[in-house]
């Protein structure tokens, strides 16, 4: 299949028009309300028909694309944008999100995208009878990776009331206090938990187990340094250096928000050099968001708004202590000791002398493989996936285009990445 594209400008397949403020929002509405960074949520009035798509106009996230397939309201920090005659919004959504708008932003202060720009850039654009056969292609991919997201969803859910359950609850302990089989348990993972409690400051907990500090239970408590400061400049590619905003909250990473920085820079910064299993906890600004780190996004550093912790394995495996920092006794025991300066800010010596009860070195692995391994892997399984099939999205898209790529072959590609 040929495309036929041909370079226009925006204005000639997208009608730009800015949002108007707010209305008044209500969980129970059933309008969605899109911000500059997407929904932020729902009222009971409408200002833009169905497959609207939607453009940050303002701010850090001045750029961003979403799209809704319902009649919305668009605020005025975000530009919305409508196909014209028989174009596809679907595709033209991809088209938007694959240009980085965020590259057209203007204002030293607060970035700012605005119609003239957006009217004015230009993009490869094929028939309309082609962007729909490219569209639907590009969203069967789009609904696998939303499937994937929503198992992992599921499974995250799994394993962090397991979690609470057994390292906070108790659950097991007390129901063999009571002369129960804890339920959905087998009897070689229920010899594992004790059949009694002992007081401690924690209060009553189960016998055996003993109270640390995250300080105790790790080699090291430390955080990174921004490469300016040794006047290093970020590059375009390289090693992974992670922020805040990298770090997706549930354990995983936005690969697309990684900056870069050389080698000679990562090497300088030694401090912050990560390995796999480090766990990565926000501690300025936006505080306790957690990411664990793989092997795949190795080489790696970070800044100083995140904290470094490196779990001694035997003792408790980066997979919990992943878990623990983001229960949401521990999110608000962090939250209740945040210093408010010019940002908010977590100090390490705080992070270190939280406490949780852990179990003894001899039943830790075990109480992992029989509750968490099997999630965790499959889990870390599903996500990998999605990324795979992200960038094959994102890589069809402009060969697709250009003709340099029959849909054909497309569909032979997503087949061999999803056998």
């Amino acid at each position: 299949m040929s495309s036929n594209s041909q370079l226009v400008r925006l204005e000639s397949v997208l009608r730009f028009s800015n949002g108007k403020s707010s209305p008044s929002r209500d969980e129970s509405g059933t309008v969605s309300v899109y911000g500059s960074n997407g929904l932020i949520g729902f009222a009971a009035e409408t200002n833009s028909p169905e497959n609207t798509i939607v453009i940050g106009r303002v701010g850090s996230y001045c750029g961003s694309v979403h799209f809704s397939k319902t009649a919305c309201w668009v605020t005025d920090n975000a530009i919305k944008a409508i196909a014209k005659n028989d174009n596809d919004p679907f595709f033209l959504c991809y088209v938007l999100k694959h240009l980085n708008l965020n590259n057209w932003r203007s204002g030293s202060g607060q970035p700012l995208l605005n119609q003239a720009t957006l009217n004015a850039i230009e993009a490869l654009i094929p028939p309309a009878a082609v962007q729909k056969t490219i569209s639907s292609l590009l969203n069967a991919i789009d609904d696998r990776i939303t499937l994937l997201r929503e198992t992992n969803s599921t499974l995250e859910a799994i394993a962090q009331a397991l979690f609470k359950s057994w390292f906070v609850d108790f659950d097991p302990v007390r129901a063999k206090s009571e002369g129960k089989l804890p339920d959905g348990m087998d009897d070689a993972t229920a010899a594992l938990f004790p059949d009694e409690f002992e007081e401690t400051e924690f209060g009553m907990t189960p016998k055996g187990w003993t109270i640390k500090t995250l300080g105790e239970i790790t080699e090291r408590i430390t955080k990174g340094t921004t490469p300016t400061t040794l006047k290093r400049q970020f590059v375009a590619s390289g090693v992974n250096f992670v922020k805040a905003e990298s770090m997706t909250g549930d354990g995983g990473f936005f690969q697309n928000k990684f900056a870069y920085i050389d080698e000679e820079t990562h090497q300088l910064l030694n401090r912050s050099q990560l390995k796999a299993g480090d766990i990565l906890i926000s501690i300025a600004g936006t505080i306790g968001r957690v990411a664990v780190m793989t092997s795949e996004f190795l080489p790696a550093n970070t800044n100083q708004a995140v904290a470094i912790l490196r779990p001694i394995s035997k003792i408790f495996p980066s997979e919990l202590l992943n878990r623990y920092l983001r229960l949401e006794t521990t999110q608000r025991a962090m939250n209740e000791k945040v210093v408010q300066a010019v940002q908010a800010n977590l100090s390490l010596s705080i992070l270190s002398s939280l406490k949780l009860c852990i179990p003894p070195e001899n039943a830790i692995e075990n109480l992992f493989n029989s509750g968490f391994a099997q999630i965790e892997k499959s889990w870390t399984s599903n996500d990998q996936r999605v990324r795979t099939l992200a960038n094959l999205r994102d890589t069809l898209l402009p060969r697709l285009i250009s003709g340099q790529l029959r849909i054909a072959d497309a569909e032979a590609e997503l087949e061999k990445v999803t056998a």
